[in-house]
């Protein structure tokens, strides 16, 4: 592991393993009992001993960095509470307590999730990884930092090729120049209402319902997103598919609706516990 500053920060109501196995974040990994990514430019590691009230951090980061990252300030017991209103999500809170959404680098963020697109979480890891090896600049050993978009822009179509990214490299690139330009301003993006920042970013090539609502939930703050992938889509047919809003027709675009409907303005936790339940426990019979 990393040599820097050794902290311990308080935790309550807070699952380590669920927030960065869930499948919202891609840069982090577990060896023995750390977790190490990169955050902000720096090399994080992060221990939670099992039952613990403190979370172990090795980092340079100061400890608000920490703490806003992992969304330590939500009250997350009031959050739940407000989200739980039937037997499927209480069972998905009640295995995945503790999982909290991260604050994601809004353009990191971006471009990982144009590059989630018809993937899965191994290839979209180590797709990433190839990037920032290739096109980023190495921090430590074995560590790099996410390239910025002028970087990315501007990369060599043969490096990016190394990275074996397929249809989506070309993509990537084109959103790369448009920040880099200033033609998509996140931070302008990030506050503009729900709607309005999703049509934003939905301007952009290769950016869909899904990907917009996972870039404006893990990195906006737009707790009122609700992808919608696979996962997220059997769940609510084989769950909520009966429900009248649907009048019959269950489409992707209509779940995302539904998802905001029923469950509030902090669906998107509802999202990321149902999508991990799904994940790891696929339909779950005993609860229908």
């Amino acid at each position: 592991m990393h040599q820097s500053s050794m902290y311990q920060i308080p935790i309550i109501d807070f699952d380590l393993d669920h927030t960065l196995d869930c499948g919202q974040v891609f840069r982090w990994e577990k060896k023995d009992d750390w977790w190490t990514g990169v955050v902000r430019g720096s090399v994080v590691s992060v221990r939670q001993d099992t039952g613990a009230d403190v979370l172990w951090v090795n980092s340079d980061l100061p400890e608000g960095v920490i703490r806003w990252y992992f969304r330590l300030d939500d009250d997350l017991s009031q959050i739940l509470s407000l989200i739980n209103r039937d037997q499927y999500i209480n069972a998905a809170i009640a295995g995945y307590r503790g999982l909290r959404l991260i604050r994601q680098d809004p353009w990191e963020c971006l471009i990982s999730y144009m590059l989630a697109t018809a993937s899965n979480i191994p290839r979209i890891k180590n797709g990433i990884s190839r990037l920032c090896q290739i096109v980023g600049d190495e921090i430590e050993p074995d560590y790099y930092s996410f390239p910025d978009a002028g970087t990315l822009a501007n990369a060599c179509e043969d490096d990016i090729s190394d990275c074996k990214l397929g249809f989506r490299a070309s993509r990537i690139i084109k959103a790369a120049g448009l920040v880099a330009e200033g033609e998509l301003d996140l931070d302008a993006t990030a506050r503009l209402d729900y709607p309005e920042a999703k049509q934003q970013l939905m301007l952009v090539k290769g950016i869909g319902e899904k990907v917009a609502d996972c870039v404006l939930l893990f990195s906006f703050d737009k707790m009122g997103a609700f992808p919608v992938d696979t996962h997220v889509e059997q769940v609510v047919r084989s769950y909520y598919g009966d429900d009248e809003f649907f009048g019959g027709t269950v489409t992707k675009k209509k779940i995302g609706e539904w998802g905001r409907s029923y469950f509030g303005n902090y669906c998107g936790y509802a999202q990321q516990y149902l999508f991990y339940g799904k994940r790891l426990e696929g339909i779950r019979s005993d609860l229908r």
